[in-house]
């Protein structure tokens, strides 16, 4: 008995030819959908040196983001555009 040699439509060929994309070649094609859709971010090597993994990096990151949500309500709470000010109604 022979094997049969049909191919599943799904299986990669060794190698293929121009005529097998009648729609041609475009380089790039996706490349700004892909940057849009990405949440890639790259560091600065002296920046990436100063933190170990991700979750330095997140935990660095979130406490910088309460700093400064806390210094806009102590901000806000001076000039008097907050009706609450920690708990506590403005004058």
């Amino acid at each position: 008995m022979k094997k049969d040699k049909t191919r599943e439509k799904n299986e990669l060929r060794e190698e293929y030819k121009r005529s097998d994309f009648p729609g041609g070649l475009i380089r790039g094609k996706y490349a700004e959908r892909v940057r849009r859709s990405s949440n890639i971010v790259v560091l600065r090597p002296e920046v990436a040196a100063a933190f170990p993994n991700e979750q330095a990096v997140n935990s660095a990151l979130l406490s910088l983001i309460e700093i400064a949500q806390k210094k806009a309500d102590i901000k806000k709470c001076r000039s008097g555009s907050e009706k609450k000010c920690h708990g506590e109604k403005a004058g």
